[in-house]
């Protein structure tokens, strides 16, 4: 049997804290206790917030709490072709469409209390899904800003069968999580501009890595119901998974770069060891 492979992928729009570092310790730690093989993943599909300076710390933080990892790293960026191969395959199937909705439009669309997905959004109503192919053209002729949907009761149909996933649970049973990917409606796959997205890199980017265990956090758990249902339609392997805790501010609130969490750098800068890293994180 092949050795089991973790992962941990960052994305370089920022600065690691406390929640990257229970991320990445718990993959490496779960790698070395099953004799497996920890990679390293950068994605760096949004060429406006990636910025090289973000990844050179990124793998300085990582390096400075211990961990080392398969080189070369591998980014997202390098592999775009491969994504949109895989896009322009969904898409003459019939399984895509391009909504030139924007997200204000969509909500306004909505009335009040229209049903939300597992992060709190709105689910798309399926403004564009009727359009027909004259509108379509008409609107990118126009140079309209579109994004391409994943028809998902088309999808669903074309599978034609329930999709679980195999989750291992805090205490390292595993069992079989029924998949409700409708929750999602028709989600974005790609933009006219980026021809890729985080669903469609991730599950493509770990299937050509030979991942078999994606440990991440619990805020993705939902998300796995969308990975399944792209796996299947791209006879990609399923690995195992397992959603971790969060690691939350004073507030309740999981940590985020974009609501300014304490930094690795930071707290490093502050006399910090990565001993006192692993006891502030609980591992």
């Amino acid at each position: 049997m092949s050795r089991p492979v973790f992962r941990f992928a960052p994305s370089p729009n920022g600065q690691l804290h406390l929640g990257h570092a229970l991320s990445a310790l718990l993959n490496r730690d779960l790698a070395r206790e099953a004799d497996g093989r920890f990679l390293v993943r950068i994605e760096d599909i949004d060429p406006g917030r990636s910025l090289p300076s973000f990844e050179a710390q990124i793998l300085d933080d990582l390096a400075w709490l211990g961990l080392d990892w398969e080189k070369p790293v591998r980014r997202q960026s390098e592999h775009l072709g491969t994504h949109e191969k895989a896009l322009d395959e969904l898409n003459r199937r019939g399984l895509l469409f391009p909504c030139f909705c924007s997200r204000g439009a969509v909500k306004a669309a909505l009335p009040k209390g229209a049903a939300v997905d597992p992060d709190g959004a709105p689910i798309y109503p399926g403004t564009c899904r009727e359009l027909s192919a004259g509108d379509r053209a008409r609107h990118i002729r126009n140079g309209d800003p579109y994004v391409l949907r994943l028809n998902m009761q088309k999808a669903l149909a074309e599978i034609g069968r329930p999709l679980t996933w195999t989750e291992i649970g805090p205490d390292g049973k595993a069992k079989e999580i029924e998949a409700d990917p409708t929750a999602w409606g028709d989600v974005v796959l790609a933009r006219r501009d980026v021809r890729t997205s985080y669903h469609l890199a991730v599950v493509i980017d770990d299937d050509a890595q030979n991942v078999s265990h994606v440990v991440r956090g619990k805020d993705l758990y939902h998300a796995t119901s969308v990975h399944r249902v792209l796996q299947t339609l791209l006879d990609l392997r399923a690995p195992v998974y397992r959603h971790h805790r969060l690691i939350l501010d004073k507030a309740g609130k999981k940590l985020s770069k974009s609501e300014g969490a304490e930094s690795l750098r930071t707290l490093r800068s502050n006399g910090k060891a990565p001993a006192d890293i692993r006891k502030l994180i609980g591992i």
